[in-house]
């Protein structure tokens, strides 16, 4: 490993075990704990609106309708921008982006700081939510830097942990609000409180963290991955998982307030709950992914989705409010296992497009690399997406009739989708048998070739 000027690494090769257990593991991890701090940030700046509008009582002039459309456009941004900072890892290098983008997360907090009072028009909120919406960028490119560093064999795990860290972010700006409205506090005190956090993570990426000269800037890689089937279908699972943890976590507190009628102070002891054990699973998801493969997790977790769901239609309509909180709580675990798993699915399936293809040995994992690195922006954009729609169908839900069990019905209907596109991609086997009646090359070959994903 022999690194250049600007903290840049010549030499990468973890699938080589004598290098990484030498040099690579250590390095890799090093940049993995730095990725998460910058990326945990990100999320707390990104999801800072599911608590500001909390502290926004009447006196703001909002409607429910009002607030749950300011969310929407918060996550549809945060969605967007995921595909430019994908490849932005690519053009200025892991280490070098990391600095960038923890930065940039000083214009929404310092803009949401200046406008945070009553008397604040309904658009110029709106402009600011956008503005907070570049906090989602940061796990794409986090992902990005974060797979080309670890082994494939290690990537569930990797790519889990880096996730989970950063999806802390968003109960623990939730805990920092429970903390501050307890104590009395405004939302200015929140945002105070992590203008400075925004300068210490882009600061210890700048003096920890490595770029990697093997992650080139490569156009070709984004259109081969927008060609590719497989981009677009595990775009959908995604949706399920990681478009529900953070819709969900952008709408629990205002669905307690407008349908249960709790206070903004007993909305937030209960917010943070479920996206806290929904981050702090999703390691688990890819390391559970690593030992019996991506899909059979992904497809049981989405069975296991849907009857949480089914539950909550239940508890919504007849107004529990202990039974609702108490699955709520296991959906947000749910799709943190699912996210894990998911994401360990994209090396596994372009590492087995590349042995398809007849690669072997390095040119394999490097097709592989390339492509599930790309890939990785446009499935963690299409998956924010999911938020957005997770938004509007509460938005549309309680418009029509107060409560939120219509936006339930549909998301047991999406739980449903993704677990029969699971099963017909990605588990499904077809029986091929030879003239003597046992199984032929192409059953094998496909046994083996779900064997990772």
């Amino acid at each position: 490993m022999k690194a250049r000027g600007g903290r840049w690494i010549e030499h990468w090769d973890p699938e080589d075990e004598t290098f990484w257990r030498e040099t690579g593991e250590r390095t890799a991890r090093r940049n993995l704990f730095f990725s998460v701090l910058s990326e945990h940030i990100g999320f707390s700046v990104w999801t800072m609106w599911s608590v500001l509008v909390l502290f926004m009582g009447p006196e703001y002039g909002l409607t429910p309708a009002d607030k749950f459309l300011l969310t929407s456009v918060v996550t549809l941004v945060g969605a967007v921008v995921r595909v430019p900072y994908t490849f932005a890892v690519a053009v200025f290098g892991g280490r070098n982006w990391t600095i960038v983008s923890a930065g940039l997360l000083l214009v929404p907090t310092v803009a949401a700081f200046a406008v945070m009072e009553p008397g604040t028009s309904f658009s110029t909120f709106l402009l600011v939510g956008l503005l907070a919406g570049i906090g989602g960028g940061n796990f794409a490119s986090s992902m990005t830097n974060i797979n080309a560093f670890f082994p494939l064999r290690k990537k569930g795990w990797a790519l889990g942990l880096n996730a989970g860290g950063g999806n802390i972010g968003v109960p623990v700006i939730q805990l920092a609000a429970l903390a501050i409205i307890g104590a009395g506090g405004g939302p200015r005190v929140l945002l105070g409180v992590y203008i400075p956090l925004v300068l210490v993570a882009a600061v210890l990426a700048a003096c920890f963290m490595d770029n990697l000269t093997a992650v080139r800037n490569d156009t070709g890689a984004a259109k081969d991955a927008a060609r590719d089937a497989h981009t677009w279908i595990m775009s959908v699972l995604y949706i399920g998982t990681f478009g529900s943890f953070i819709g969900y976590s952008f709408a629990f507190g205002q669905v307690l307030q407008s349908q249960f009628g709790r206070s903004p102070l007993q909305a937030a002891y209960l917010t943070f709950i479920g996206p806290l054990l929904g981050s702090l699973v999703r390691p688990l998801g890819g390391r559970l992914a690593d030992r019996y493969g991506g899909a059979r997790i992904t497809l049981w977790n989405f069975v296991a989705m849907a009857a949480a769901t089914a539950v909550l239609v239940a508890a919504s309509a007849a107004g529990s409010l202990a039974l609702f909180v108490a699955v709520f709580v296991v959906l947000f675990v749910l799709s943190g296992l699912g996210n894990g798993s998911a994401f360990k699915m994209i090396p596994g399936i372009f590492r087995n497009k590349a042995l398809d293809k007849g690669l072997e040995g390095e040119a394999a994992v490097a097709y592989g690399r390339r492509l599930s690195g790309a890939s990785m922006g446009l499935i963690g954009a299409v998956g924010a997406l999911g938020g957005v729609a997770v938004n509007l169908a509460f938005r549309q839900s309680f418009l029509s009739s107060g409560s939120g069990t219509g936006a339930f019905v549909a998301f047991l209907a999406c739980y449903a989708v993704c677990f029969a596109v699971t099963w017909a991609v990605y588990l499904r086997r077809p029986v091929v048998r030879t003239p003597d009646g046992t199984a032929g090359p192409e059953r094998v070959k496909a046994e083996l070739s779900h064997a990772e994903v």
